[in-house]
Formats: structure tokens, sequence, C-alpha cells
């Protein structure tokens, strides 16, 4: 009777285990796990893409759900820190058996928390994470687990150059990069390989200085065309700042970091011209996609969307289409699901997933005359 008993309880434990590794959600709800910046430096970004993806659930969810099940958010704070990132992750897949992960906002803390989803066979997807190496390891190997729903700091590099030699016939460029930053570094890798004009200056900074008088006034020197300055908005709007009061009066050129309304506090209206970025979205396109979306998140939080709320309500509905499309709240199931996404329409363009995770999606250019934020152009890929 004890040795029947006994081997009873192994084979119980056994299914238990067998049970607690398989990411499958059986319950009433379907567990989405999401990891952001909530506070700390770039906490603007994370707030923003919840905003988005929380008003997509929400409409969702009103909606039914997905398979006679609502979606539930079970939302973190990884503190704009890449080790509390890579344990937010770990805490969603084993503690709270989430089938998806939704989240980082910055590329740092992607990558901090990607080998944790790869490790835990979770699917994580970012709508933010910019950086060439995301989706992909040091050798170029995709990595399984990981996609993300916004184009590349490489081709954002791409689109400057151009942009700066083609359209504003630009000759010679300064660079402004934060060497502590994968993202600032990333894009000025690419804009330098794809301008064909001369690079007169490449200073630096770090993330949090707040004094540039010193590299700015190196640049000056140089007299260049345009001043190609990928960061953040925290110091991009000191820095275009401080430029101006230089008597730096020449064209400044970033990516989808300068996309904040702290941009103009920081910088101050007068400051703000002849300033030119990439980004995602622009709430003055006027198709269907982008009308309906500003609608809702106007009633919903009384304000403007920016572009990070756009990419956090499409990567809602991307994930629960992603649920929908593998039939089952199974982890693995929805990972195949995600690989295999084509023409999903959403408000930051159409999308298609490619062979290493990456979107093939539409980049829009913005101009920013008086502290005032105009449409310029969208690019098709």
């Amino acid at each position: 009777m004890k040795k029947s008993l006994t081997l009873l309880t192994a084979v119980l434990v056994g299914a238990s285990l067998f049970t607690g590794c398989k990411k499958e959600d059986s319950g009433d709800t379907i567990k989405v796990g999401l990891n952001y910046e909530l506070s700390g430096q770039v906490a603007t970004y994370g707030r923003s893409l919840v905003e988005g993806i929380e008003l997509a659930f929400e409409e969702i969810n009103n909606n039914g759900g997905v398979l006679d099940k609502k979606i539930e958010a079970v939302k973190m704070d990884n503190k704009s820190d890449t080790a509390e990132s890579a344990n937010i992750t770990t805490k969603l897949a084993t503690k709270e058996k989430v089938v998806l992960i939704l989240g980082a906002a910055t590329s740092g803390n992607t990558k901090a928390a990607a080998p944790m989803a790869n490790k835990y066979k979770v699917p994580l997807v970012s709508a933010s994470a910019t950086a060439d190496d995301v989706t992909v390891d040091k050798d170029g190997k995709v990595r399984d687990y990981i996609f993300k729903t916004c184009f590349s700091d490489s081709f954002q590099g791409v689109i400057m150059a151009k942009f700066a030699g083609e359209e504003l016939a630009a000759k010679k460029a300064a660079m402004l990069v934060d060497t502590t930053s994968d993202y600032s570094k990333g894009l000025a890798d690419s804009f330098k390989k794809n301008y064909t004009g001369q690079i007169v200056a490449e200073e630096a900074y770090k993330s949090k200085d707040t004094d540039f008088k010193a590299v700015l006034t190196n640049i000056k020197a140089t007299n260049p065309d345009v001043l190609f300055v990928p960061g953040y908005y925290e110091e991009v709007g000191l820095i275009i700042k401080q430029a101006r009061e230089l008597g730096i009066e020449a064209p400044v050129l970033g990516g989808d970091g300068y996309d904040s309304p702290k941009l103009l506090e920081l910088a101050g209206k007068d400051a703000l011209n002849k300033v030119y970025y990439t980004n995602h979205y622009s709430s003055q396109d006027t198709s269907e996609e982008v009308t309906k979306f500003k609608e809702a998140f106007k009633a919903k939080y009384n304000k403007e969307p920016d572009a990070f709320n756009a990419l956090g309500y499409d990567l809602g509905y991307l994930a629960v289409d992603a649920i929908k499309r593998a039939g089952k709240a199974d982890a693995e199931a929805i990972k195949e699901a995600l690989a295999a996404t084509k023409d999903f329409k959403a408000v930051t363009g159409t999308l298609t997933m490619d062979e290493q995770h990456n979107p093939v999606k539409a980049i829009t250019i913005l101009e920013v005359k008086n502290g005032e934020i105009t449409f310029l152009e969208k690019l098709e890929p």
C-alpha cells in the first residue's frame, strides 16, 4: 500500500511539473504580460505604449474577447532598468504563467529580457525596440521567441542619410552620438555608412549628460550643413536648445527617440525649428485606421495620441490576432502565428513579419517648425 501511494504521488508530481512547463492558459482569461518602463528615465515611452495596449485590450474585451475569453493584462514596471527587465520577464513567464509578453520600450531593456523569454519559451514582442540585434543574436541567428513590430535603427539611419543628402542637399554633416546607447550608436553607424557627403565632426556624450556646450562648440567650428543627433528626447531637447544658443542654425536630424511632448519642454519653442526625424506614425495622417484610432484614443484619454500610443495600440491588436490565428492560448502556437503574420492592417502601417522576425512596413518623416510637429512624408517599403 505504501509503495503504491508513493508511486501515485510520483506520477501526480510528474504530471504537475509537466503541466507547469507548458505555457497554456486554461482559465477564464488569457494572461498577457506587459514589461514596460513605467518609471525612470524613459517612462514617457513605456506609459504611452501601455496606454495604447490597454485601449486595444479594452475594445477587444468589450467585443467579446478572443477564443471566448477576455484578455487579462499583467502589467509590471521595469523602472527603465535592464536587470529589472530581465527579472520581470522571468516573473511573467514562471510565476504569472503568461502565454505572451509585450515589451519592453527600449532596445536595451528588450535585449535584456530576450534571453529569459527564450529560456522559458514565451514569445516576446516589442513595438519600439528598434536596434537591429533585438531579434537576432551576435552570430545572426534568429531568436525563436523574440519579435518586433517597429522598423530597425539601420533603416532609420539610411532614410535620414538620404534625406540629408537628397532633400536638404547637405554636403557636410556633423554627428553627436550617445556612446552609452545601442540605439544611438546603431543609427549613427547606419547614417555614416549611407551618407554621401562628408562627415566633418563626430562628437560624443553620455546618457543623463546635461551640458553639451563644449562638444557643440567643436561642432560649430566645422560649419556643418546638418547635425545628426540620434538619441532620446531627454538629452536631445537640451542639445537642440544649447546648439541654437551657440548660434548653430543647421537642421537637426534624428530618429523616433525624439517623439515625446517633453522634447518641446526641454528645447523650447524657439529652438525647435528645422528639426526632422523619422517616426512610426503621424496624427496628421488621414487614413481610415489613423482617424478611427485618434477618435477612440481621445475619447478614453482626452488627449492627442503620439506615435508610441499608436505602436502600443497596434501591438495589442496584433497580440490578439496572433492568439486568434493560433487557435488556442498556447505560447508555442502563438509564436508560430506571430512568425506567419502577413498583411496585418494597423494604424502605423500594414505589417508583414519577415524571416528575422522584423516587420516590413512604412516609415514617416516629420518636421518641427516653431515647436509644432508637421507631417512631411510617408515612405512605403
